[in-house]
């Protein structure tokens, strides 16, 4: 399934923040795989929670569980080498943004943000991409393909910079 729907269940009542009358809400659309890459997007609620945003991942229990209530865009799964899917997540991203005209889009990977990064690129959307908190030693694959589509390439670790020289270090989120 790859249309927008609100999840079945309501999401526990959450007040956070009153939005900042002198700062519009944006419209942020949310990119992540399920698992840890969902949950690292997640930490950020008191940021997101403010604005109008859309999520898209997959249709995992964990992603049906968390975002219960939330507009959502169920991509297709699995990613890795998989060319197929890769192509329908393309055409969903393509599709995604250009209809629903987010102001940014915000990504901690995997393989799914690839495909929406270049639509946001296409289409004029700001892209943030945050590197995941348990790569230290390395580059992740998708960090790799989303930096030089990123306007705001965000670290957890200072080691992180050798890889993403451009990168600003925010601290962990997990």
């Amino acid at each position: 399934m790859s249309a927008i729907e609100r999840s079945p269940v309501p999401a526990p009542e959450s007040p956070g923040p009153a939005p900042d009358p002198a700062n519009p809400l944006l419209h942020v659309m949310l990119v992540a795989s399920s698992g840890g890459h969902l949950i690292q997007l997640y930490r950020l609620r008191p940021w997101w929670d403010r604005h109008r945003r859309t999520w898209v991942t997959f249709r995992k229990t964990d992603s049906l569980s968390m975002l219960a209530g939330e507009d959502v865009v169920w991509a297709y799964h699995p990613t890795t080498r998989n060319i197929p899917n890769a192509i329908r997540n393309l055409r969903l991203a393509w599709r995604s943004v250009r209809r629903m005209r987010p102001d940014v889009i915000v990504s901690s990977g995997a393989g799914v943000a690839f495909p929406f990064f270049v639509a946001a690129k296409l289409h004029r959307v700001r892209t943030v991409y945050i590197e995941v908190y348990d790569r230290i030693d390395s580059s992740t694959l998708t960090g790799r393909l989303c930096y030089p589509l990123s306007d705001l390439f965000l670290l957890q670790w200072e080691g992180q910079q050798r890889f993403y020289r451009k990168g600003k270090v925010i601290g962990r989120l997990l």
